[in-house]
């Protein structure tokens, strides 16, 4: 019986263009072009005589057979990478715990305590990954992943729930209308030009909502493309932010933002997320950390 298959490097291409969605999103995570991405699957195509892809408007979506393919070389591959992963750090014994994390969470969180960590768990030896939009906890050369999710939790996946996400309104008090919004009701803030984020655009939608207040009638004004931005432009007094409060915690101790409505609590969970195939007793050490972190400071 023949044990041949296709090309590796058209079976990555297929896998990662299947998974994302999208040719130009896999070039962007194999450090490709379009076009190498492109020409790998039409090999693909050609060794196995059927189409896996069939344009779909602007984009592509998979065939029957594209979908049959992507199952199996999704699930084979992730267990390469994962077996792989494994023998590295065995055969590292003291390898780096590289942990995945949101660039907002680390700028604005995490990093702010990293010294505090390292002496906790000196035996950790972290290192950090840091993404500006949505970090896939499945990706390769991860040990875990920091962030802001809704359960239901994957059944491949080990997630450690560290603390409810509680969002609020905030602004500093260089804004020039600090006071008089302060002294108001939340209910002030449908005449108040907002400043927003494209990453996450439910989140004052889903305030209002929590303060029985319409959300259509909210006014959005300055949009940025992450919560880093953001809250960078409250910081500097530019408006009136909506965000976690662990993420502003320090800056309303300092007194660099206030929170005069406070926070509500949303179905997002800050989690760590560990792939299931691959436990790791770090990974339950610094989840212990994390809760404890978390409890004392917010």
């Amino acid at each position: 019986m023949s044990r041949d298959l296709p090309p590796l490097n058209a079976l990555r291409a297929f896998e990662a263009a299947a998974r994302l969605r999208g040719v130009s999103q896999a070039a962007e995570e194999l450090s490709v072009t379009h076009g190498a991405v492109s020409r790998q699957i039409r090999l693909l195509e050609e060794e196995l005589g059927v189409t896996l892809f069939v344009k779909d408007g602007r984009g592509v979506k998979l065939t029957d057979a594209g979908q049959r393919l992507s199952e199996v070389a999704s699930d084979s591959l992730d267990r390469l990478r994962n077996v792989c992963a494994e023998l590295r750090r065995q055969a590292g014994g003291d390898a780096p715990f590289v942990l995945g994390c949101p660039g907002s969470l680390l700028a604005r969180w995490f990093i702010p305590r990293l010294d505090r960590l390292n002496r906790d768990l000196p035996d950790l030896r972290l290192q950090l990954s840091a993404s500006e939009g949505e970090i896939d906890p499945r990706r390769a050369g991860l040990d875990a992943t920091l962030c802001f999710a809704e359960p239901p939790w994957p059944a491949d996946m080990q997630v450690h729930e560290l603390a409810v996400e509680r969002i609020g309104p905030v602004l500093s008090p260089r804004y020039a209308r600090f006071a008089e919004l302060c002294a108001a009701p939340a209910s002030v803030l449908l005449g108040e030009p907002l400043l927003h984020t494209t990453s996450r655009p439910q989140a004052w939608p889903a305030w209002a909502a929590n303060n029985r207040l319409e959300a259509g009638a909210l006014k959005l004004g300055q949009g940025f493309e992450h919560l880093y931005y953001l809250l960078e432009a409250a910081v500097a007094g530019l408006g009136v932010a909506i965000a976690p409060q662990q993420l502003v915690a320090d800056d309303l101790a300092a007194g660099r933002l206030a929170a005069p409505w406070g926070f509500v609590e949303t179905r997002a969970r800050l989690a760590l997320w560990v792939p299931a195939r691959l436990p790791d007793h770090r990974a339950v050490l610094l989840a212990q950390w994390l809760r404890g972190e978390l409890a004392v400071c917010g």
